[in-house]
């Protein structure tokens, strides 16, 4: 679907606020979808954007020429993106798409607000995408940071 590796793609899921508080635009980290291309193809992204119903256009950078069609509601995850690509699966990185649905859902299911689900999550999450080698810390470093920010769910 890309072809840039997207992994590092505003280190959305390596950056925790400074206040060492878990902020919810970290967190929409572990469960974007993201599709890259050249500028120049713009209209491809365009297209996709009323085909799944879902998603906006931005730069991936401030002086990048590549651009993004991104969707980071949990719903639209859900509804969209997901059943498509259950419906047409993946060959290469159908493991990765069935530990992101699996996050998804959980998070829809708010499965991430307990420590337990939390770490199951984070887990997963750095399973995918060739397990994380290009992340800037690592998993003990983020669920270390979590144990005192994740409250437990009454």
């Amino acid at each position: 679907m890309s072809s840039e590796n997207p992994s590092g793609a505003d280190n959305q899921q390596e950056t925790a606020s400074s206040c060492n508080v878990l902020d919810p635009n970290w967190m929409v980290g572990f469960v974007e979808f993201h599709i890259y291309q050249h500028s120049d193809r713009r209209d491809v992204l365009e297209a996709m954007v009323p085909f799944f119903g879902c998603g906006r256009i931005r730069p991936k950078g401030p002086k990048s020429s590549v651009l993004t069609l991104a969707v980071d509601s949990l719903r639209n995850l859900e509804v969209a993106i997901l059943p498509f690509f259950e419906k047409y699966p993946l060959v290469v990185k159908r493991k990765d798409f069935e530990a992101f649905a699996a996050i998804v859902r959980s998070m829809r299911l708010k499965e991430h607000l307990t420590s337990e689900g939390f770490e199951r999550l984070v887990r997963l999450a750095y399973g995918m995408n060739a397990n994380g080698k290009q992340r800037s810390r690592s998993i003990e470093q983020v669920l270390a940071g979590s144990s005192e920010t994740v409250r437990e769910a009454p």
